[in-house]
C-alpha cells in the first residue's frame, strides 16, 4: 500500500507541469477571477478538464486482482483489472472551479472515457466520475477563492465515494473488497494532495505576479508624487536634474538622462564625467527615439559613447511628448541587455506617459486656447486625489488583516493608473478596453464599500469590438457611485449594459440611487452647474466628445426621478454591418 502511494504521488508531477501550464491561458485566470463564466469559457473549461481527468486515467496504475501485480501504464483491461488513478483530480478542479455546469461536463468526458476502457470496475468508476464533478461542484462559492484545506477534503471525499461506489455496483463483491483494500487509501490521500498541490501551484503564480504588479503600482505612485511639483515648471536644466536623482534612486538604473530635442538638460549616475550636461545630443539612437516617437532600445555599440571603458552597456530611450509631439527623451542606462526585463520596459513607458502628461499640465498656462485643450487631458488622465487617498487608505488598512485583497487592489489601481495615463496618446479606445478600466474602478469602490454597491454586467461580447473616444464610460459609472450611491447604507445597485441594436451599440449605465429632479436632468449635460454637490462637469465633457464626434443623436440620454435612481445612456454607430 505504501509502494502504491508513493508511486501515486510520484505521478502528480504530471499534474504538477499541467497546473504551470494551466497559468498561461485566459480562459483559466477568468475561472479564477470571474465572477461568472460565459459559455465558450464554460465549454472550453469542460473540455480541457475532461481530457485533465483522461491524462489522470492513463498516468494510474492497473492491478490485477487475481495476481495483485501492479502495471506501471494503463492500457485496455482485462475482467479482473481496475486503475489506481489521478483521474478525480481534473474532475474536483473543474467543478470546484467552474460551478457544477463545467464539473458535470468535465466528468461526463472522464468518465464516460473510463467506461470504455472496461474492467470489472468500469461502470462504477465512470458513474463515481461524474458523481465526483457533481459534488465539488455544490462547494463552488461565487465571489470567494477556494482555499486549500477545503479542496485537499474534497478531492478526498471525492475518492472516498469513488470507492463505496466500486463496492456497491462491481461485482464480484469479493474483487470489489480486495481492490479497495489495496487501492482505498493510497487513492484517497494522493488524490487529495494532488487536488491541494495542484492549486497551490496556481495560486502562488498568480500570488507573484500580483505582488509583481502591485509592486509596480507603488513604485509609479510614489515617482508621479515626487515629480509632480518639478515637473509642473516645464522641460527645463533645472527641473530635468531633480526628475533625473529620483528617477535614478526609484529605478535602481545605472544612469537616468533627460534631454530635449537638440541637448542633453541633464544626466544622473555613472559616466556623468563624459555624458555631460548641456551638451549636444551625439547619438543617433536618441534622434532616433525622437523621430520615432516610439520607445527604442540600445546596446553598448549603439549607445556610440566615445570613452572605452563606459559602465553604459544598454539604456532604454523613451519619448517626452506635449500634444503628441515628441518634444525630448527619457533615457534608462543599464549595465547590459540582460537587465532590460518586459516588466522593466513596460514600467518605463509608464513613467514616459506620466512625466509627459505633467509636461502637459505645465505648458497648459501658455494661452486660453492650450488651457481648454490641457483641461480636457486633465480630465482624462489626472485621477482625483479624493478617491486616490480614499483607495490607498482602504489598501493600508488591509496590509495586515488581508495581505491578499490589498495586493489585488494594487494590481486594480495600477491598471486604472495606467489606463488613465495611456489616453492622454490615443484619440480611440474599443469598449473592451473602456471597460477593463471600469471593472478595475470598481473593483476598487466594491472593496470599500463591501455591503454598499453591487454591480451588474449585460455584456454583448461582439459589441466591445467597437471604438469610442477614451473615458466616455468611467465617468458616467463614477458619476453613479460619487452622487447616486451618496446617501445609500446598503444595497446600491449599478448595472452596466452594452448591447447591438439594430446598427448602433447601446451603452447604459442604471443606479438606484438618489436621483435628480427633471429640471436637473435636463440642464446637466447642456453646461457645467453651480452646486455643492457636483458641477457636472464630467457629464459635460464626455456629451461634448460624443455629439462632436457621432452627432447630436449620440450625446448622453439621462432619465431620473428622486430617490428611485438615475439611468445615463448613449448610442455609437457601428462601423460595420455584421
Amino acid at each position: 500500500m505504501l509502494n502504491l502511494l508513493i508511486t501515486l504521488v510520484e505521478r502528480l508531477g504530471i499534474l504538477v507541469m499541467i497546473a504551470f501550464i494551466l497559468t498561461r491561458f485566459p480562459f483559466f485566470r477568468d475561472m479564477i477571477y470571474q465572477e461568472r463564466l460565459n459559455g465558450k469559457q464554460q465549454l472550453t473549461a469542460i473540455i480541457f478538464f475532461g481530457f485533465f481527468g483522461i491524462i489522470g486515467t492513463y498516468t494510474g496504475l492497473t492491478l490485477s486482482t487475481d495476481s495483485l501485480v501492479l502495471n506501471r501504464w494503463t492500457s485496455n483491461l482485462t475482467s479482473d483489472e481496475a486503475i489506481a488513478n489521478s483521474r478525480v483530480i481534473g474532475v474536483v478542479l473543474a467543478g470546484l472551479l467552474g460551478g457544477y455546469k463545467v464539473g458535470l461536463g468535465a466528468g461526463l468526458i472522464a468518465g464516460i472515457h473510463r467506461f470504455t476502457l472496461g474492467g470489472f470496475t468500469a461502470l462504477s468508476c465512470g458513474l463515481a466520475t461524474i458523481i465526483a464533478g457533481l459534488l465539488a461542484g455544490i462547494f463552488h462559492r461565487k465571489n470567494r477563492h477556494v482555499n486549500l484545506p477545503l479542496t485537499f477534503i474534497i478531492g478526498a471525499l471525492a475518492e472516498a465515494l469513488q470507492m463505496i461506489v466500486i463496492l456497491l455496483l462491481s461485482k464480484p463483491f469479493e474483487k470489489a473488497w480486495t481492490l479497495v483494500e489495496i487501492i482505498g487509501m493510497p487513492m484517497i490521500l494522493a488524490n487529495g494532495l494532488g487536488c491541494t498541490l495542484f492549486l497551490l501551484i496556481i495560486k502562488t503564480v498568480f500570488n507573484e505576479e500580483e505582488k509583481a504588479g502591485a509592486m509596480q503600482a507603488q513604485k509609479t505612485l510614489r515617482i508621479a508624487e515626487k515629480t509632480l511639483t518639478f515637473l509642473r515648471n516645464g522641460l527645463t536644466t533645472d527641473s530635468a536634474k531633480i526628475v533625473c536623482h529620483i528617477l535614478h534612486n526609484e529605478m535602481n538604473t545605472r544612469a537616468v538622462a533627460m534631454t530635449n530635442l537638440s541637448e542633453i538638460l541633464a544626466h544622473v549616475g555613472l559616466g556623468h564625467d563624459h555624458h555631460r550636461s548641456e551638451s549636444p545630443i551625439q547619438t543617433e539612437i536618441t534622434m532616433k527615439a525622437i523621430e520615432k516617437g516610439e520607445i527604442v532600445l540600445a546596446n553598448q555599440q549603439s549607445i556610440q559613447c566615445r570613452v572605452k571603458n563606459c559602465p553604459l552597456g544598454a539604456a532604454v530611450i523613451a519619448p517626452l511628448k506635449q500634444r503628441g509631439a515628441t518634444i525630448g527623451t527619457l533615457k534608462f542606462y543599464f549595465r547590459s541587455e540582460k537587465e532590460i526585463t518586459p516588466v522593466i520596459i513596460e514600467l518605463i513607458s509608464g513613467l514616459s506617459s506620466l512625466l509627459s502628461n505633467q509636461l502637459e499640465l505645465a505648458n497648459a498656462d501658455h494661452s486660453y486656447q492650450l488651457a481648454k485643450e490641457a483641461e480636457i487631458k486633465a480630465l482624462q488622465a489626472q485621477i482625483s486625489p479624493h478617491f486616490l487617498f480614499n483607495t490607498l487608505n482602504t489598501i493600508l488598512s488591509l496590509v495586515r488583516v488581508n495581505p491578499g485583497k490589498a495586493r489585488r487592489l494594487l494590481v486594480y489601481l495600477s491598471h486604472f493608473l495606467r489606463q488613465n495615463l495611456s489616453v492622454t496618446t490615443q484619440n480611440m479606445t474599443t469598449l473592451e478596453q473602456e471597460l477593463k478600466h471600469v471593472k478595475a474602478y470598481l473593483a476598487i469602490e466594491s472593496a470599500r464599500f463591501e455591503d454598499k454597491l453591487n454591480v451588474l454586467y449585460d455584456i454583448e461580447e461582439s459589441a466591445l469590438l467597437e471604438t469610442i473616444p477614451p473615458l466616455t464610460l468611467q465617468p458616467i459609472v463614477e458619476n453613479a457611485i460619487k452622487h447616486g450611491m451618496k446617501d445609500k447604507e446598503r444595497d446600491g445597485l449599478v448595472k452596466i449594459t452594452i448591447q447591438k441594436q439594430n446598427l448602433a451599440i447601446c451603452v447604459k449605465v442604471e443606479d438606484n440611487g438618489i436621483g435628480m429632479d427633471t429640471e436637473r436632468s435636463a440642464q446637466i449635460c447642456k453646461s457645467p452647474l453651480d452646486s455643492e454637490t457636483g458641477n457636472g462637469f464630467a457629464l459635460y465633457n464626455v456629451n461634448r466628445r460624443l455629439t462632436i464626434m457621432y452627432g447630436e443623436r449620440s450625446g448622453l440620454q439621462i432619465k431620473s426621478e428622486l430617490n428611485k435612481g438615475t439611468e445615463i445612456g448613449f448610442f455609437v454607430p457601428c462601423t460595420e454591418v455584421s
